[in-house]
């Protein structure tokens, strides 16, 4: 469903993003992790058509995203790590809103409610202005938007960033769901154990370039952390 094809980026002489190759099926979560500045948010990026490759190709569902910009938008559901919502909106008419600008066509009240309810935000809330919402019950949003959509890709950037951790194993829970649903899911994150968690696989990057890619059920916690670290002392190195 998502693929990276010898996916490069350039930034001036900077190179943020090196000849990176990588896929994620239907059904599978793969997490990204690696320190600030090792690409994890220029690979998102490119497959939202937000940055222009320097070479390479990023598809979606077998299209190249520059080729049909918009039509593979249709199928992905971004999640940054801070949603920005109407605050004096309430829940419902944020994702009424939304809904509208993604071009879904039910968007009739009990239809909204269920997938916000599926996303695990409270019924009290629903109808209360976003202002007053915590950064859980924003992603909530978030996730409803994507059951709504029917989307076939999620693309996650540190979801759960300043998340309680209640509040993060929910959100982590409602992606597996997602994931069980035939998603195919792409999350960046610095949280190395919830990503062996939910992940089927987990890539390290470091300076641009996928050094590992690890099947999270091969791998204890503790040596995924110890394998982490490697990576990163050798940057420091």
């Amino acid at each position: 469903m998502l693929e990276a094809i010898g996916l490069t980026k350039d930034f001036g002489a900077h190179r943020a993003l090196d000849s990176l190759d990588l896929r994620v099926d239907p059904g599978e979560i793969v997490c990204l992790l690696g320190a600030n500045g090792a690409g994890k948010t220029t690979t998102i990026n490119l497959f939202l058509g937000f940055l222009e490759p320097s070479a390479g190709e990023a598809r979606v569902d077998g299209v190249d995203v520059r080729s049909d910009p918009v039509g593979t938008k249709r199928k992905l559901l971004y999640v940054p790590e801070q949603i920005a919502l109407f605050g004096e909106l309430t829940g419902v008419e944020n994702l009424t809103y939304f809904a509208a600008l993604s071009g879904i066509e039910e968007r009739s009240a009990p239809f909204l409610r269920q997938c916000l309810a599926q996303a695990g935000l409270p019924d009290a809330a629903m109808d209360r202005r976003a202002s007053g919402y915590s950064k859980g019950m924003r992603q909530k949003v978030g996730l409803a938007l994507a059951i709504a959509k029917q989307a076939r890709a999620l693309l996650l950037d540190e979801p759960i960033s300043g998340l309680d951790p209640q509040a993060s194993a929910e959100f982590h829970a409602l992606i597996v769901r997602q994931r069980d649903a035939g998603a195919a899911v792409l999350m960046v994150t610095h949280d190395l154990f919830r990503a062996r968690e939910v992940g089927n696989r987990i890539g390290l990057m470091r300076e641009g370039k996928l050094r590992r890619m690890i099947d999270a059920a091969d791998i204890t916690a503790s040596d995924l952390e110890r394998l982490y670290l490697e990576e990163m002392g050798a940057m420091a190195a």
